[in-house]
């Protein structure tokens, strides 16, 4: 079946996560079920742009949002491109194709004050818990690391004697991320105090439940959120804010975008800068000391 030998050379060429190869198998079968309930059991690999056309139209009509739409038909572009990679195909039926417009994502971080004001609190309880959670939420702040990045760091990739950690990214690529003083005694910390409550440690992982179970995704999502709650008002309070927080920060301070880039581990220099949220007062405030005739 020619989705399946795709599906394999995300996963063995592409070396895509799990979620990226679920989420392309899930749309190619949606289109793959459209296009047989309404023309004719067609083979989607001789698919062309009038049946992707009609496609887009009922996925619009059924209420989802253009970004989704455009996510869907990326997915179909690539199952395209591998068509030709293969001489399965000639050219693809969405050579053409325009994506549709949809509103620019504002991404607002957390402020420093929030953070402070949570990480130098008393509202983490003293339990392993308490310790796990706050060490979780320090750790996405002083690294930028993504959510599935944390779950999965383990520790043989964590050095606190060097103040170093490898973090194993998209596409299986490493990065080397610095750890400041401060997230390098809370590390150890809270390492010390999961081996005393875990007696046996079944897992490579950094972090772990009281029970040495590998932590959930809902569990991480929930910690960040239910914490911010206590110190922000943003609608928004997810992990991905946290990472946005980090790289924020640090461009407003003066770190080199190619720099953050790398920590964040981003292929391309346009990922980046989605995550750049200066204020009109920053500006201002560059303007005014580095403009010439400012003075």
């Amino acid at each position: 079946m020619i989705i399946n030998k795709f599906i394999d050379y995300l996963n063995l060429e592409k070396s895509y996560s799990p979620n990226t190869i679920k989420a392309y198998f899930t749309d190619l079968k949606d289109f793959e079920k459209f296009s047989k309930s309404n023309f004719d059991n067609m083979n989607i690999g001789e698919s062309n742009y009038s049946i992707i056309r009609s496609w887009i139209v009922e996925l619009v009509n059924n209420g989802n949002s253009n970004r989704t739409v455009n996510r869907k038909i990326s997915s179909l572009k690539s199952f395209y491109k591998f068509l030709i990679k293969i001489d399965s195909i000639k050219r693809s039926p969405l050579e053409e194709h325009m994506p549709l417009k949809q509103k620019k994502k504002i991404q607002v971080p957390f402020s420093k004050e929030e953070i402070t004001s949570l990480l130098d609190s008393n509202y983490f309880p003293n339990t392993y818990k308490g310790k796990l959670q706050k060490t979780i939420i320090s750790f996405f702040y002083f690294t930028g690391v993504r959510r599935i990045e944390l779950i999965e760091l383990k520790e043989s990739n964590l050095d606190l004697k060097s103040g170093t950690v490898k973090v194993l990214g998209k596409r299986n690529k490493e990065r080397i991320i610095p750890l400041l003083p401060k997230i390098r005694n809370l590390l150890q910390e809270y390492i010390t105090e999961r081996n005393y409550v875990i007696s046996k440690l079944n897992h490579d992982l950094v972090f772990l439940s009281n029970k040495g179970d590998r932590l959930s995704e809902k569990f991480v999502y929930r910690t960040v959120s239910e914490y911010f709650k206590l110190v922000s008002s943003k609608t928004k309070k997810t992990p991905h804010v946290l990472r946005h927080s980090f790289a924020t920060h640090l461009i407003n301070e003066g770190a080199d975008i190619n720099s953050v880039k790398e920590l964040l581990g981003h292929a391309s220099l346009s990922a980046t800068q989605i995550y750049i949220h200066t204020s009109m007062e920053k500006i201002k405030e560059v303007f005014q000391k580095t403009h010439p005739r400012a003075k």
